[in-house]
């Protein structure tokens, strides 16, 4: 029971972070709530033990939580934020991680530090509300950094894959659904983007 109360305490703390967050520097927050668990475990489908990962806009580190409970080693993990409130409370409550501020276009000057190049990149950019240009340049800056066979992990709340058909045949890519959630404020869809 006491755990529980800790555990309460904790997450009550972040998402009062979080909301100072938003008011402080609105167009630095990408949400308008923190992303839920069962968002976070839907974005994290198939990451396990062994996966390197670069995250984009962790915010208050649900999804980067969701990606230390599924395996991956905190070496394995670069996250990158561009909040200076959440990169200071991402430094605290993950300390084996490396958390980088920066903007998440900017992903390829930071990834030294993984051991090859990524499997997964996990995104909470909002990307529905990128031009397309800047779409393009995040992408691509994504995929140089990521394997062969890498994926990149995208939710949205528009339903639609947020980045357009002909951004994707631009650069190669397709993307695929994977789930959606009613359980998040707002309900959420969870989009796969991957090398044609």
């Amino acid at each position: 029971m006491f755990g529980g109360g800790l555990k309460t305490q904790a997450l009550r703390s972040r998402q009062q972070q979080f909301f100072s967050n938003l008011l402080k520097k609105p167009f630095s927050v990408g949400a308008v709530a923190p992303s839920s668990r069962r968002l976070a475990a839907l974005m994290v489908s198939d990451i396990g033990p062994g996966s390197r990962v670069i995250e984009l806009g962790a915010g208050t580190g649900v999804f980067t939580q969701a990606i230390l409970d599924a395996g991956v080693a905190p070496s394995d993990l670069i996250v990158i934020e561009q909040n200076e409130g959440f990169v200071v409370l991402l430094k605290e409550r993950f300390p084996g991680v490396t958390v980088i501020k920066a903007n998440a276009i900017s992903i390829r000057q930071h990834i030294g530090s993984l051991d090859g190049p990524a499997d997964f990149v996990v995104s909470g950019v909002p990307l529905l509300l990128f031009p397309a240009r800047r779409k393009v340049r995040l992408l691509s800056e994504a995929f140089r950094a990521l394997r062969p066979g890498g994926y990149f992990h995208q939710f949205t709340y528009g339903g639609l894959c947020p980045v357009s058909r002909s951004v994707l045949q631009l650069l190669g890519l397709e993307a695929s659904f994977l789930r959606f959630t009613l359980f998040n404020l707002p309900p959420a869809f969870v989009y796969r983007i991957q090398r044609r």
